[in-house]
């Protein structure tokens, strides 16, 4: 038994905003600082009140309908987010209530910017072991809620998102192999500090990062995990046919990508319109890519991500 990709969707709320349109609300910086450091022009970000469930929907309904599937039909519901719209009921429970769909497991994943590819790799595990026929994994975000707007250095990398993806088992190979790692020794370089706690935000309630810290960490586990699952399916990363990694940074992209020997024209690029998306970031990229025909029958493609926690980890699958 294996699991196959059959759809795929995503969302984007409102218009793009530009690095400048960031300089006009007052924020401390200007478009070549951000575009020479990151490679970011624009983002999406969401109004307010919009809610991580909202963009999730959107984007599952699209992926259901390239799929074919009515949202009665699944059986599994993961959504990959860290902001999610209650601490509970679960966004995924939210999605499921909204899609007509009753009695389907259904639950959340937190690992950050890792997320939609750790849910990709459970709900592989559970298509293949017979006892879930059709997953919907969705990797949505409205990280603009969780942004200090003072700090020119983290506020201008994210942007809000989502993407989505119909998996069926079946008998002809889709996902060949995944990888999931984490190492809690290195939560402090990456974090968002807070809680509520007795009806009170304690801590820092802001997304906080040590850039550099991060930017090593990354691109050395984005190119053990790529060759670790290239290694399992016994295959190069040179005989990829397309990289989606997670859209943190153009300079960890393609650091990541010269690393593993994997031509730049087939990495694809979402960072420089979308931002930082977290957990969507992944399944936007991918759904952009299939829509516009260059994800073709047949072709392998290589997920992977790396998030705050710190986890990390890759997917390699034939489309």
């Amino acid at each position: 038994m294996y699991t196959r990709l059959i759809g795929t969707g995503s969302y984007l709320p409102g218009n793009p905003v530009t690095n400048n349109d960031l300089v006009a609300r007052g924020i401390d910086t200007n478009d070549e600082w951000i575009v020479t450091r990151t490679g970011i022009s624009s983002r999406y970000l969401a109004e307010p009140g919009a809610t991580a469930s909202e963009l999730g929907l959107a984007a599952a309904r699209r992926a259901l309908e390239m799929a074919d599937v009515d949202g009665s039909e699944i059986d599994l519901i993961i959504v990959a987010t860290s902001t999610p719209d209650f601490i509970f009921p679960s966004t995924a429970c939210l999605i499921q209530g909204q899609l007509g769909n009753k009695g389907a497991t259904a639950f959340d994943v937190q690992a950050v910017c890792s997320g939609f590819v750790y849910a990709l790799g459970i709900a592989d595990k559970f298509l293949r072991s017979g006892s879930h026929k059709k997953a919907l994994i969705i990797g949505t975000e409205v990280f603009s809620r969780i942004l200090d707007w003072s700090d020119r250095g983290t506020c201008v990398l994210f942007g809000d998102g989502a993407g989505a993806v119909v998996l069926e088992a079946s008998d002809t190979p889709g996902i060949l192999a995944t990888a999931l790692h984490a190492d809690g020794s290195q939560s402090g370089i990456l974090n968002v500090p807070g809680q509520v706690c007795g009806g009170q935000i304690t801590g820092d309630p802001f997304l906080r990062m040590d850039g550099p810290a991060v930017f090593k960490f990354a691109v050395r586990v984005l190119v053990e995990v790529a060759e670790e699952v290239c290694k399992v399916a016994g295959i190069g990363t040179s005989e990829v046919d397309w990289l989606i990694p997670h859209q943190a940074n153009i300079r960890i992209i393609d650091a990541t990508g010269r690393k593993l020997g994997v031509d730049r024209s087939k990495v694809i690029v979402t960072v420089d319109r979308h931002g930082n998306t977290s957990a969507a970031s992944v399944p936007l990229a991918l759904d952009e890519a299939v829509r516009d025909s260059r994800i073709q029958s047949g072709q392998k493609i290589l997920l992977e991500g790396v998030g705050g926690g710190f986890t990390w980890g890759a997917a390699l699958l034939v489309f």
